[in-house]
């Protein structure tokens, strides 16, 4: 990278910090005055910085709208497809991917399961709330006050002996998996299913979809799915790098 262009960006971390005159820009790049005003009139003319009356600049609207552009044109589905599949090929159970929206949790990728027995489940299809390893981990993101108002005002199915019976119970869970970082479904939902899974994040943190590997009982049982876990919270940390625009990992 050139020096000018280098010097150029490292305005742009500063200024995020608050507003600052010429005379701290200059400081922080080491440059002279005259250097820093040049870079920051580029910026500007790019609608990346403003000045203000007080003739200290800050971040400007445009870079704002290019950030928000951008976010709005990742597709998660796409950035995760190939690690969904990298994942299926290393434990060959089913993988799922889903997100919330319009006050439901769906799937929006799968990557079928190499054996013969699979669970009957399709992209676009709501996933049951309370017992769904992927809805505990995007519900438990919410801030308290929303947890709470959904959790109160949802039925609680009796699926299986094992699915979660009312409101305080969901609350406790979902605590739980907000503290923890996954989330399960044994047989909450189908008495020989069980589900492991794990949140992507986006770069503010939030949950912006969840994963999870999913398999019949007769094929693995609920303690060596477990197993999985860490394999399940690596992949789920690399497309969170990869959609919130970070590093990869060496």
């Amino acid at each position: 990278m050139s020096q000018t262009v280098d010097r150029a960006l490292s305005i742009l971390p500063l200024l995020a910090e608050g507003p600052a005159d010429l005379g701290q820009v200059a400081d922080r790049l080491g440059v002279h005055k005259s250097t820093a005003l040049r870079l920051l009139r580029t910026l500007h003319e790019h609608g990346l910085v403003f000045r203000q009356s007080d003739q200290r600049y800050r971040l400007g609207a445009r870079l704002f709208a290019l950030a928000q552009e951008a976010v709005e044109n990742l597709d998660v589905r796409e950035i995760a497809h190939p690690h969904l599949l990298a994942l299926n090929e290393k434990c060959g159970h089913t993988v799922h991917l889903a997100v919330y929206e319009e006050q439901e949790v769906l799937y929006i990728d799968k990557v079928e399961s190499r054996y013969p027995v699979r669970m009957y489940s399709r992209i676009g299809k709501p996933v049951a709330l309370t017992v769904a390893a992927v809805a505990k981990l995007l519900l438990s993101d919410f801030p308290e006050a929303e947890r709470r108002a959904l959790a109160e005002k949802l039925d609680y199915p009796a699926y299986t002996s094992r699915s979660t019976p009312n409101a305080a119970a969901f609350l406790k869970e979902l605590a739980q998996v907000r503290e923890q970082g996954w989330a399960t479904d044994l047989g909450g939902h189908e008495e020989s299913i069980n589900c492991v899974g794990a949140p992507i994040r986006g770069a503010d943190g939030r949950v912006v979809a969840a994963m999870s590997v999913s398999a019949p009982n007769v094929v693995v049982t609920a303690e060596e799915l477990l197993r999985l876990l860490p394999l399940v919270r690596r992949t789920a940390e690399a497309i969170s790098r990869e959609y919130s625009g970070h590093a990869p990992e060496k």
